[in-house]
C-alpha cells in the first residue's frame, strides 16, 4: 500500500511541483489550498491529485481537514508544510494586521498542520515532517520582517521536532529555497527579475521541480538518518 503524503499549499507553484513529484514517486498525495477553487480544480483535473480546502491558520479547520484526508487515503506518513503568504512592507509601515496574518499562516500554520498528525506518527513509529522555509528566513530581507521571522521560526520548529521524534522514527527537516521561477516571481518586471538573478552565482532562478526533488529525498527511507537539517537550495546565493 502506498504511503500517504499531505502537501499544504500543494496545488500551485512550488507546492504543485512537490505534489506531482511525490505522486510520481508512488505516494498517495493530498494537496491543500486556501481559496482559489478554480486553480485547485484545474490542478486536480491535470494531475489526478485530490485537493482539500482549508485555512492552515485555523487549528480546528486543519484538524478536520486532516481527518478527512486520512479517512479518504489512510494515515498520513509524510507531511510537507509548504503553505505560506507574504504581506510585505518596511517595518515602520507594517501594520499589526500584516504581522499577524503572516505569523498565523507561515508559523502557526506549521503547528496546526503537524500537531494533529504527530500522535499517529509516534504510534506508528514512522513519519516525515518537511517544512518549506526560505532563504529570507536565513538571512533576513528588507520589507519582510514578518515573513523572515516566520521562516526563521520554522527552522526552530524543525530542530525541536527532530529531537522529540527521533526515537519514534520521525524525522523533521527543512528546505530553504532561494528565488524560484514560480508564476509570482516571473510576474515581476523584467528589470527587477534581472536584478534578482544578478545576485545568484548560478546565474538563474531555481525551478520548482528542483525543490520537489529535495522533498522526495527527505520523504524517503534513504533519508532516515537526516534529522533536524536544513537544505539550502539557492544557487549559492547564501551560505549558513
Amino acid at each position: 500500500m502506498s504511503r500517504v503524503a499531505l502537501v499544504t499549499g500543494g496545488s500551485r507553484g512550488i507546492g504543485a511541483a512537490i505534489s506531482q513529484a511525490l505522486k510520481d514517486a508512488g505516494y498517495a498525495v493530498a494537496a491543500t489550498y486556501a481559496g482559489n477553487d478554480e486553480a485547485a480544480a484545474a490542478f486536480t483535473e491535470k494531475t489526478g491529485i485530490k485537493t482539500y480546502k482549508w485555512n492552515v491558520a485555523d487549528y480546528a479547520e486543519s484538524a478536520a481537514g486532516i481527518a478527512q484526508v486520512e479517512s479518504d487515503l489512510g494515515p498520513v506518513d509524510v507531511v510537507v508544510a509548504n503553505a505560506g503568504i507574504t504581506r510585505d512592507a518596511p517595518f515602520h509601515k507594517m501594520t499589526p494586521e500584516q504581522w499577524h496574518e503572516v505569523v498565523d499562516t507561515n508559523l502557526t500554520g506549521v503547528f496546526n498542520t503537524v500537531h494533529p498528525l504527530w500522535p499517529g506518527m509516534r504510534e506508528r513509529k514512522f513519519g516525515r515532517v518537511i517544512v518549506i522555509s526560505s532563504i529570507n528566513g536565513q538571512k533576513g530581507q528588507f520589507a519582510q520582517v514578518n515573513y523572515a521571522a516566520t521562516k526563521a521560526g520554522d527552522l526552530g520548529i524543525v530542530k525541536s521536532l527532530a529531537q522529540e521524534g527521533a526515537r519514534a522514527g520521525i524525522t523533521a527537516n527543512a528546505i530553504c529555497p532561494g528565488y524560484i521561477g514560480t508564476d509570482m516571481v516571473m510576474a515581476v518586471p523584467e528589470k527587477v527579475r534581472d536584478s534578482i538573478i544578478a545576485q545568484i552565482p548560478a546565474g538563474r532562478l531555481g525551478e520548482p521541480e528542483e525543490i520537489a526533488r529535495c522533498v522526495v529525498f527527505l520523504a524517503s527511507d534513504d533519508s532516515g538518518f537526516i534529522n533536524g537539517s536544513t537544505i539550502s537550495a539557492n544557487g549559492a546565493q547564501f551560505f549558513v
